[in-house]
């Protein structure tokens, strides 16, 4: 795909604003879509799609393949005649945060109610959409199902604490539980049916609008998932099915002890042996879901670190090389030209570069990282951008524009107060910044810029400070929160986008749709 100048909000749908807790694909994201194409905006970036697991984290998934039953909108089911209207009657919510475990608790009877309604009076319309698609994703759908039938068995536990023959995927016990659990597995086949096809509307919504969708795929998988479990012979894991190794990364500019991400690391031979298979199957999957796929931690590709599992931090690991290139190659021969993203952040080798280049992909920049000290601060100025580039103000795992610029050393342990003090005083030249809106300053920085995309996330156009971060690498718990108020994106944010993305030659003309 080759796409022109342009420029794109980072927003995840759990971010959208809503009366049931958390963002979802119904009228908000419709809402947000036709915001916009009204801003002159073509990319909305979001974070993996998947069913979150550990610390509520889209990177965690119990499922490469699979959609977040919480991100279906409960008034699409009401028109649907799943729900009835007097169903939705929510408790109050925080409107500007998310509740995953009362959410949980609200959502799931009402998504139990919606299969119940669904078995009773589907039609034979109804019955046959939802045959095909099971059929048509029974290749990762049947061990998802049974993987969260039995998960809800044994009270969420761990795949790795189940009945000894189960972890084993003994196939007779693994009959005895498909027939045991039937009714609980149709039921999230039914919710992964909802799921796509609320999915598949808003795409389509989107493709109207001219907008593109950029998804996120992590490198690594969660060991706690459906992946994992089905496909042991994949991972480092020992005869019980615990991690032998873990991924992560070793100490750079987010933690001092680097982190620690706990997913298993890949049997790379193994999968070269049967021609990445499962990873075909993954990218397949994912670009039918999005229209850009941004590849998070694309230094792998080339080389990861290796943690043994016994460690509490990721200081004691190892750079262990990856057949980056034989996958890519193979990728590229069995799907086509990719539309992929590099994210090529963190520790960046001539070799991660020589693969990125030779694959044709786009890199990234963040603004946040232009005015340090460290060695690779220079590659993220403006002035060194390439054309190949998409250059964000920051991600979803950086402090908020406004958050970066008020930081002390005393709210940012990786920074003392003197580095922190000469780059905002460098930011403040480079940008001539004058006026009391720092954000802004470095928006139209991005956009001036030469990098052929600029992402902006939510929280830099509203103005937010680290109250309204997403992300801290390293902290287990309390992420992935923020939600958007319903009063917080204005007319204005409308206008001001518009106008820098038509002074710098970033203007999307959406068709003329009215919402």
């Amino acid at each position: 795909m080759t796409i022109p100048r342009s420029s794109g909000v980072l927003l995840h749908p759990t971010s959208l604003p809503g009366r049931y807790g958390i963002g979802d694909l119904g009228t908000e994201a419709y809402r947000f879509a036709h915001f916009l194409a009204e801003s002159g905006i073509r990319i909305w970036q979001v974070l993996p799609l998947g069913p979150t697991g550990y610390g509520d984290s889209p990177y965690q998934s119990f499922s490469a393949f699979a959609g977040n039953p919480l991100l279906i909108s409960p008034e699409m089911l009401v028109e649907e005649g799943l729900l009835a209207p007097s169903d939705l009657d929510p408790p109050e919510f925080p409107d500007s945060s998310v509740d995953y475990a009362a959410v949980l608790a609200f959502k799931l009877p009402l998504l139990r109610k919606a299969f119940q309604n669904f078995q009773k009076a589907a039609g034979t319309t109804g019955w046959r959409e939802f045959q095909e698609f099971c059929e048509r994703q029974r290749w990762w759908l049947e061990d998802y199902a049974l993987f969260r039938a039995v998960k809800e068995q044994f009270q969420e536990a761990s795949w790795i604490t189940w009945d000894e023959a189960l972890v084993g995927r003994d196939r007779a016990t693994l009959d005895d539980y498909r027939q045991r659990f039937s009714e609980q597995m149709e039921m999230h086949r039914f919710l992964q049916f909802e799921f796509f096809k609320q999915w598949r509307l808003l795409r389509r919504y989107c493709r109207d609008l001219g907008l593109i969708v950029m998804g996120d795929m992590p490198l690594f998988v969660a060991h706690d998932s459906a992946d994992v479990w089905a496909n042991q012979d994949l991972f480092h894991l020992d005869p019980a099915g615990k991690p032998i190794f873990v991924a992560g990364v070793p100490p750079d500019y987010f933690s001092a002890t680097g982190q620690l991400w706990g997913n298993p690391v890949y049997r790379w031979k193994v999968m070269a042996a049967n021609g990445f298979h499962w990873w075909v199957k993954r990218m397949r999957s994912t670009i039918e879901m999005v229209d850009l796929v941004r590849l998070d931690h694309f230094r792998g590709f080339e080389a990861f670190w290796r943690v043994p599992a016994e460690e509490e931090t990721a200081i004691n690991g190892e750079w262990r090389k990856a057949p980056g290139a034989e996958l890519l190659e193979k990728l590229h021969q069995e799907l086509g030209k990719l539309p992929l993203i590099a994210e090529n952040l963190g520790w960046i080798t001539p070799e991660v570069e020589a693969l990125r280049t030779r694959y044709d992909l786009p890199g990234m920049a963040i603004l946040q990282f232009a005015f340090g000290t460290d060695p690779q601060a220079s590659t993220f100025i403006p002035h060194n951008l390439a054309r190949d580039t998409v250059i964000y103000t920051g991600t979803h795992d950086n402090d908020t524009m406004i958050g970066w610029w008020q930081s002390t050393a005393e709210s940012d342990s990786t920074r003392g107060q003197q580095e922190i003090d000469n780059e905002r005083d460098l930011a403040r030249r480079y940008l001539n910044m004058k006026g009391d809106e720092p954000q802004w300053d470095f928006i139209r920085a991005a956009f001036s810029s030469v990098a052929g995309i600029a992402i902006i996330p939510a929280q830099d156009i509203l103005g937010l400070d680290n109250s309204a971060r997403m992300n801290l690498p390293g902290e287990p718990s309390g992420n992935w929160k923020w939600r958007m108020r319903p009063d917080q994106l204005k007319l204005e944010h409308q206008d001001r986008l518009r106008e820098l993305s038509w002074l710098y030659g970033r203007l999307h003309v959406a068709p003329p749709l009215t919402f």
